[in-house]
């Protein structure tokens, strides 16, 4: 299912796949649609979807990190960042938008999804944080026993990857909705032992795919607005 929506610079073509999307299949139609933007022959596209379960390696994944090697397939993903779960109950968010055209600031695009998981976290009320040196977005866990150092407990909620071709972005977000936690323990996540990962089912909120979709496209508008 597809419509297109008025973007911050142009028409914006919003995607949703309901059935589950094979990876090399969706990472094809990311670089065909990376060319076709930056050729000006096609309009910017956000695609949501999810995955069966896979694991995919960014471009600084350590081998030692996929401890589970033979648990599901992986996947050379070519986008920055260390190794990531893919999965049903996950909502995937491809982002193949014209940075080029939107500053040409890649460090304040990935600052524009980091806060774009978090305003669309906070229509559940759940607050979503950023830590320096850990990418992607956290929620702390009070109820948790507390960490060596005497800090709270956090886990992650939602992971970021990007890849740019010709100023325009492919790969892009993933959030955890009510996907099997069990199965990130093939790999360290992004290469963080020290932290777990939850979902905002895991959380207890009784949130659906769908509900997530509304607030992802309410909440965009709002952080890519200029």
């Amino acid at each position: 299912m597809a419509e297109p929506a008025r973007g911050a610079h142009d028409m914006i073509e919003w995607k949703i796949s309901e059935a589950l999307v094979d990876y090399d299949a969706a990472l094809r139609f990311m670089e065909d649609r990376a060319d076709a933007i930056a050729a000006g022959t096609a309009p910017e596209c956000i695609w949501l979807l999810e995955h069966p379960p896979l694991y995919t390696a960014g471009t600084s994944a350590r081998r030692e990190d996929l401890t589970d090697p033979d648990r599901f397939p992986v996947y050379d993903a070519r986008r920055g960042g260390q190794y990531t779960y893919h999965g049903p109950g996950q909502r995937v968010v491809y982002v193949m938008l014209n940075v080029g055209r939107r500053g040409h600031d890649v460090r304040r695009f990935v600052q524009q999804l980091e806060q774009w998981v978090i305003a669309t976290l906070d229509a559940f009320n759940v607050r979503g944080e950023i830590r320096d040196g850990r990418i992607g977005v956290w929620v702390t866990r009070p109820e948790k026993p507390r960490l060596p150092d005497g800090s709270p407990a956090e886990d992650k909620i939602a992971a970021i990857g990007i890849r740019l071709r010709k100023w325009v972005s492919f790969h892009g977000l993933s959030i955890n909705v009510e996907p099997d936690l069990e199965h990130f323990s093939g790999i360290v996540p992004c290469g963080i032992t020290e932290h777990g990962v939850t979902s905002l089912v895991d959380l207890g909120l009784p949130v659906t795919m769908r509900d997530v979709d509304v607030a992802l496209r309410r909440t965009f508008p709002q952080v890519f607005s200029g």
